[in-house]
């Protein structure tokens, strides 16, 4: 669940606080609005700032203690010179608020005085992406080992009227993020695909929308070979989770959003190495950010149309499982040579954007951890995103940046294409390593015939080292990305 955000004016109630966080840039002096706050701790924030003992850099903190009177501690945090400045408030905030429930405080204030709405939105998204965490399968420690959990946080503002409504659309947001980071921490032998189906079935309940679920059977009769393909080796039922959210004109076109849901990935046959496999319960990260879309996108009551299309299932070896080498027939009649069955999200994702068609999208995007090769390219700080039209694609880079995951443009030129040409089929599943989150991207737009963008979130969407902001895990890319271009699609 997400922290209970208050909003008050700007002024000495600050005082109150257990912990009052204070957000800067490099190198500023005390700023007027903080004089109150700097006389109830003695004058020590302003000698503070004039020593130079914090000068504001990016992710720079230090902890003052209050005196007997005021706040009972100080966490100033810096934003260093970054010109994004609703990137670099999210990013202290986030900071701060991990600080603070390492701290045990409860409940904390930030002194924020003049925000914009996007300012304020993106804190607190910053404050619940900073103190999330897991623990539903941990021993809780001794009582008396026990810290209080980050349950309140307070923004102190200017303008605490405007502040109040930006703050409910950030609560609102910062809850898809908490449906995507709980969904992809958990492990594959807890999140099943029957466990995705199950919180999409929670959110269509709790938000009225329509769901619709298809299983083996179901998918056989759809001639879904590709995606059938991945799950011949597992006894656990695949499933392809449709969510709809019909709250703009009767009849507009949806925008569908498309998440692939590995919700464990061995390689099957072509078998990953044990080292870091653990890290494939995060191959279902598309579906959850997803589900955690639909879910903040129905909280914010967008005018829109949308449609959450979910292919979700495990991959593994056994006896029953696709072989390299073997050929199967995707629901749109195309043919698939199989070379490495390491390839097997864009089997799943290939019947998964044929049957959107069925809905006459306005516009598709699917998010997915795809490829190494996108890790290689772009690391961890940009999401890889193609597309079959310029704009589309410019449009969703833009939604990115907006929801500070930023993403970059790889070209779907024909003369990769060459690289997926199969002698027995009419397509093959891997290009090789050469230019392989391209020939990726390539091979999914066989099987689009709308306006189509592709996301590859292998870098972003979850981290192997903690990333001084948030910890080691998942980082809820790419619920905001989805969640910032349908909003773009409402205005």
């Amino acid at each position: 669940m997400s922290l209970k955000i208050g909003v008050r004016a700007v002024g000495f109630a600050a005082a109150d606080s257990p912990l009052l966080v204070i957000i800067l840039p490099a190198s500023i002096t005390l700023p007027p609005s903080l004089r109150d706050v700097d006389l109830a701790t003695g004058g020590a924030l302003e000698r503070t700032l004039a020593r130079g003992d914090f000068r504001g850099a990016r992710d720079e903190t230090l902890h003052l203690t209050g005196g007997t009177t005021g706040p009972a501690r100080l966490l100033l945090v810096g934003t260093g010179t970054s010109t994004d400045r609703a990137r670099a408030l999210r990013r202290a905030a986030s900071l701060a608020a991990r600080q603070a429930q390492k701290m045990g405080v409860g409940r904390m204030g930030v002194w924020a005085a003049a925000l914009s709405a996007a300012d304020v939105e993106g804190m607190v998204i910053g404050l619940n992406l900073g103190c999330w965490e897991y623990s539903d399968l941990k021993t809780p420690p001794p009582e008396e080992e026990r810290r209080a959990p980050l349950e309140e946080a307070t923004l102190f503002l200017r303008d605490a009227r405007r502040g109040r409504n930006a703050a409910a659309q950030g609560t609102a947001i910062a809850e898809g993020y908490d449906v995507a980071r709980r969904l992809a921490m958990m492990p594959g032998n807890v999140c099943t695909p029957e466990l995705l189906a199950e919180t999409a079935r929670s959110i269509a309940d709790r938000h009225k929308l329509e769901l619709t679920v298809l299983g083996r059977t179901e998918m056989e009769q759809e001639g879904m070979g590709s995606f059938l393909s991945v799950a011949a080796g597992t006894p656990q039922e695949p499933k392809l989770i449709a969510l709809a959210c019909r709250r703009g004109k009767r009849g507009a076109a949806p925008l569908v959003l498309v998440g692939k849901g590995l919700c464990f990935d061995t390689g099957g046959i072509s078998i990953k190495p044990a080292e870091r496999m653990e890290f494939m319960k995060f191959d279902m990260c598309g579906a959850a950010g997803v589900l955690g879309a639909i879910e903040a996108i129905a909280r914010l009551k967008l005018k829109v149309n949308v449609i959450g299309l979910i292919g979700a299932t495990t991959n593994m070896p056994s006896g029953t499982a696709v072989k390299p080498g073997d050929v199967v027939k995707a629901s749109n009649g195309k043919s698939i040579e199989i070379i490495n069955t390491d390839a097997e999200g864009r089997l799943v994702l290939a019947d998964v954007l044929h049957y959107a068609s069925r809905y006459s999208p306005a516009a598709v995007v699917d998010a997915a951890t795809l490829t190494g090769a996108c890790v290689v390219a772009l690391g961890s700080g940009a999401t890889g995103a193609m597309g079959n039209q310029e704009a589309l694609v410019r449009e969703v880079i833009d939604a990115a940046g907006r929801a500070s995951e930023p993403a970059w443009q790889l070209p779907l030129w024909d003369v990769y294409r060459e690289q997926i040409k199969s002698d027995v089929a009419d397509i093959r599943n891997t290009g090789g390593r050469s230019a392989g989150a391209i020939t990726a991207g390539l091979f999914l737009q066989e099987f689009v015939s709308y306006p189509w963008v592709h996301l590859d979130v292998a870098g972003t969407a979850y981290s192997e080292t903690d990333l001084v902001v948030v910890p080691k895990g998942p980082t809820g890319v790419p619920v905001g990305t989805f969640v910032e271009f349908v909003r773009g699609r409402s205005r």
